[in-house]
């Protein structure tokens, strides 16, 4: 654990964790200040701190623990539903006869709405489909002189 951070500091670096915005995180710690421009400067100070930045790092690395998926997990993951590879537990309703039905938990394979959704995922990650946007208006056009180009 980071040393020579006060209780102030370390409280400034979690609130910033949140959603790491240093204007918010300063105003939530040092109550006293209330102008925005004044929270941002002084936030953007204790960022620029050694001390703040190896906390930060600190935090961060412990927040990102086995628990949550990397990149590599998700795309892997993406790619297994896309060819239909992996399996999900889902119940469903069976007849038994005389009007009578029961639960049953099954094994499923991806249907084609999932897989279609997986590879649309992927090819979005990838920059496989561009979106054209069409933009249509007058622009006015001013033409200067060429006096105001030498000044």
């Amino acid at each position: 654990m980071v040393k020579g951070l006060t209780e102030k500091q370390k409280k400034f670096c979690d609130e910033y964790l949140i959603d790491l915005n240093a204007t918010r995180a300063y105003k939530a710690v040092y109550k006293n200040c209330k102008k925005d421009e004044s929270a941002r400067v002084n936030g953007s100070k204790l960022l620029t701190n050694t001390n703040i930045k190896n906390y930060i790092n600190e935090r961060l690395e412990e927040i990102s623990s086995q628990k949550t998926a990397d990149a590599k997990e998700v795309m892997e993951y993406l790619t297994s539903v896309m060819r239909g590879e992996s399996q999900a537990e889902v119940i469903v309703v069976e007849g038994t006869g005389d009007g009578c039905s029961k639960a049953v938990k099954i094994n499923k394979n991806p249907d084609e709405k999932e897989k279609l959704k997986a590879a649309e995922l992927l090819g979005k990650r990838f920059g496989l489909f561009k979106e054209k946007v069409e933009v249509d208006g007058n622009i006015p056009v001013v033409i200067k002189g060429g006096d105001e180009l030498d000044e």
